[in-house]
């Protein structure tokens, strides 16, 4: 085991350290210079297209292999939305103080437009399984767009293989062991705290429990496809995103007064803690990183934004404009931390849990639980419970959407069989993350994170002047008018259907 730890710290060091912020955040600036800052230019047209039409055009589906704009929307939220909104966040304070809030906006901020431009492609790279369905996802398009570049073809082909094999793993720990261990961690501190645990094989036996429940349950769902998935995912996510969201609502209402000191802390802290200034500057400038680096890092736990995952689920929509697409991809990130996160983080700093004037946490802190704790002190047991609800369905839908990410990425190596096999070993795996230890799992999530990110924001890179054209074609039409051809799809026979349906408003 202490092997498996030395190993993961040098890989992380590697995939969160300099190179990889460096790749993350320039990714970001060069998709919001390239699309001119697309996510303020345009806000009123992407909100429309998204947020206002969920009940309305986003539930049309007219297409047999895909899903409705909005079933597909809540399909990615359904693995985007996560213990990342929860006990991410409260992590991220902790390690990297209140300033780790300012960089998960920052990440935000400019990862919308690395998700709009990784579900332009995916949608613009898509292509049809042997059972009709839609794939798509970073794989196809580092595969047949980096890999259509000149002497880029075998290069686009290795990084394809490589984001499906990291991506695997990824689900493995992000996707499973890593949200199933919180869930038992705060079912245990809030049910079964100060009990005395009989052990079998080493774990507590209602960790056992705990594992087994969510695993036959997890059985049902994965096991009946990706339309169960989508179906489940419709009706769990506006429920569980808009109670969570009420109830942190209540808990800033209670606090109200501490808001001025919560927003000065985070500003304050944004490049590390006053405590230190005094001291020597190497320190300053490894703390500052410190703060910069847990910032993005929970930011994109959270959103997903430049992990190229969530893209796999926006190509089922049945919507024919990339562009359109990509617009749920900005809607996407804009809900999942500029809001959720955002109110998590207020609640934390408001808690009295975290030093408003150092930026320090307070002594026996456990980031593992803060936030149900913060409830349970304004709240009773009620608002434990309620974060311990919060945590299962939030970790349980993430778990889900993993699913489905690590069987499409299964298929595009092995084939569909292939992937059936993937998600009874991934079903299986359920009751691991129950037993095993917290933070080991969360660094192994991290580390495939990074590692699954590199490939990904490469291709996108790459890709810039494709996503000028397919942006610039959508705008001239939909925004200017202009009777210009529709561009969306590289593949002729896609381009010609799609085309047909955008010409007679079915797109």
């Amino acid at each position: 085991m202490e092997t498996v730890i030395r190993i993961n710290d040098a890989i992380n060091g590697f995939a969160w350290g300099t190179f990889g912020l460096v790749l993350l955040l320039g990714t970001g600036l060069i998709c919001t210079v390239i699309t001119r800052f697309f996510q303020i230019t345009h806000i009123r047209h992407w909100w429309k297209k998204t947020f206002g039409i969920m009940k309305g055009e986003g539930l049309v589906i007219n297409d047999a292999g895909a899903l409705s704009q909005f079933r597909a929307f809540c399909t990615a939220l359904c693995a985007t939305i996560g213990t990342g909104n929860i006990a991410g966040v409260s992590t991220a304070i902790c390690v990297g103080g209140p300033g780790a809030v300012l960089w998960m906006w920052v990440a935000a901020f400019f990862g919308m437009m690395v998700k709009y431009s990784e579900n332009v492609l995916g949608i613009y790279f898509r292509r049809r399984n042997s059972e009709g369905a839609w794939s798509g996802g970073p794989m196809y398009y580092l595969e047949d767009g980096l890999g259509s570049l000149k002497n880029c073809k075998g290069l686009g082909r290795v990084l394809g293989i490589l984001f499906c094999i990291f991506t695997v793993l990824a689900s493995f720990g992000i996707g499973n062991m890593g949200q199933i261990n919180k869930i038992t961690i705060n079912f245990e501190s809030t049910f079964f705290a100060g009990a005395d645990h009989d052990l079998f094989l080493g774990a507590p036996k209602v960790d056992w429990l705990i594992g087994l429940i969510l695993m036959i349950t997890a059985a049902i769902i994965i096991l009946g496809g990706f339309r169960r998935l989508a179906a489940v995912s419709e009706k769990l996510i506006p429920i569980m995103s808009i109670a969570y969201i009420v109830g942190c609502l209540i808990m800033i209402l209670l606090h109200i007064t501490k808001l001025p000191m919560v927003f000065s802390s985070i500003f304050r802290f944004a490049l590390g803690p006053d405590a230190i200034k005094g001291g020597a500057a190497g320190t300053a400038v490894q703390i500052a990183f410190n703060t910069i680096k847990n910032g993005c890092k929970r930011g994109v736990f959270s959103n997903e934004a430049g992990l190229g995952s969530s893209v796999m689920a926006h190509s089922n929509s049945s919507v024919r404009e990339p562009v359109r697409q990509g617009m749920w991809g900005i809607a996407e990130v804009f809900l999942d931390t500029i809001v959720i996160c955002t109110m998590t983080a207020i609640v934390v700093l408001s808690s009295g849990a975290i030093d408003l004037e150092t930026g320090l946490m307070k002594e026996g802190v456990n980031d593992a639980t803060l936030v149900a704790k913060a409830f349970g002190s304004t709240l009773g047991m009620f608002g434990e419970w309620f974060i311990v609800l919060a945590i299962t369905l939030f970790a349980f839908t993430t778990v889900m959407g993993w699913s489905y990410y690590g069987a499409k990425v299964t298929e595009y190596l092995l084939g569909v069989t292939c992937s059936r096999i993937y998600r009874l070993i991934f079903i299986g795996l359920i009751i691991f993350g129950a037993i095993m230890e917290s933070s080991l799992a969360w660094d192994i999530s991290d580390t495939f994170n990074g590692l699954m990110m590199i490939p990904n924001l490469i291709g996108i890179i790459a890709q810039a002047p494709l996503i000028i054209r397919l942006t610039q074609n959508y705008l001239d039409r939909r925004i200017k008018g202009k009777e210009i051809e529709p561009l969306l799809s590289y593949d002729p026979d896609i381009q010609k259907d799609a085309a047909r349906a955008v010409r007679a408003g079915n797109a």
